[in-house]
C-alpha cells in the first residue's frame, strides 16, 4: 500500500499512476495528493461540490462497469492507495494511462478522455432518474491562486466551455459525453488576503484555465476522432 508521504506532489504533472484490480484483471489509477490546504469543486460522486479537499483519484474501470455503489468502490480505491482524509474520487472508462497535460500561466490542466459515447447536451427527449456510471472526459485542473466560491463554479463552467470548443473544433458531433466530470483545485486564501473573484473565460486566470484545458482535451481526444 502507498504511502500517503509518497504520493504527495504539489504539481498536477506528477500524478501518481497506481493500480487496482476489477473483474480478475490490474487497472490503472491515477492519483494527486497536491498537500494541505487546498479548496476543490467537483461534481464528482465522490467529494463533490465545494470545500477541502486531501487528494485526487481518477480510475480507470472497465467497460460495462455496472456496479451500483460507485460511492463505497471509490473509497474502498482510496483506502487502497493509502489516501487519508476527504477528497475526490472520479471514474471512467477510458484509459487513465493515455492522460494529456497542459499548462497555460500557471495553470495546470490534465484530461482522460474516451468519446465512444457522445452528445449534444440539450437532446430531446432524453433525461430521466440515471444510475451513475464512469465518465467519460474527465478534467481536472489546478491553479495556483485562491478563487471565492463563486469563482469556483465559473471555473466549471469555463472548463466545460473549454471542453466543448476542443471538440467542436475536432469535428465532433457533441457537446460532451452524458458522464463527464470537472474538479478544480485552488489553494486556500492565506489570512488577511483576498481570492480571485473571476474565473470566467475572459478574466486573466479563468482565460488561463480555459487554454490549459482546451490544449488538454484536445490532445486526449484527437486520437479517437481519428480512430
Amino acid at each position: 500500500m502507498p504511502s500517503r508521504s509518497l504520493l504527495t506532489s504539489a504539481s498536477l504533472d506528477d500524478t501518481a499512476l497506481l493500480t487496482h484490480t476489477e473483474q480478475g484483471r490490474a487497472w490503472p489509477l491515477l492519483v494527486w495528493v497536491p498537500g494541505p490546504g487546498v479548496r476543490m469543486v467537483s461534481s464528482a460522486v465522490l467529494g463533490g461540490g465545494i470545500g477541502t479537499r486531501a487528494w485526487v483519484l481518477n480510475a480507470q474501470v472497465p467497460p460495462g462497469y455496472d456496479r451500483l455503489d460507485p460511492v463505497a468502490h471509490l473509497r474502498e480505491l482510496a483506502a487502497g492507495a493509502g489516501l487519508e482524509g476527504t477528497g475526490v474520487g472520479l471514474m471512467t472508462a477510458a484509459s487513465v494511462a493515455d492522460r494529456r497535460h497542459a499548462v497555460d500561466g500557471g495553470v495546470r490542466a490534465v484530461v482522460t478522455a474516451g468519446i465512444g459515447v457522445r452528445g449534444w447536451a440539450a437532446a430531446p427527449g432524453t433525461g430521466g432518474v440515471m444510475v451513475p456510471r464512469p465518465g467519460t472526459i474527465n478534467i481536472i485542473v489546478s491553479l495556483p491562486v485562491p478563487l471565492t466560491d463563486a469563482a469556483l463554479v465559473n471555473a466549471v463552467a469555463t472548463a466545460t466551455e473549454a471542453k466543448v470548443q476542443a471538440l467542436v473544433e475536432l469535428g465532433a458531433d457533441a457537446s460532451g459525453t452524458p458522464t463527464d466530470a470537472v474538479c478544480v483545485a485552488a489553494p486556500t486564501a492565506a489570512p488577511g488576503t483576498a481570492a480571485e473573484p473571476f474565473a470566467g473565460p475572459r478574466s486573466l486566470w479563468g482565460a488561463r484555465l480555459a487554454r490549459a484545458v482546451h490544449t488538454a482535451t484536445r490532445a486526449a481526444c484527437a486520437g479517437l476522432l481519428a480512430a
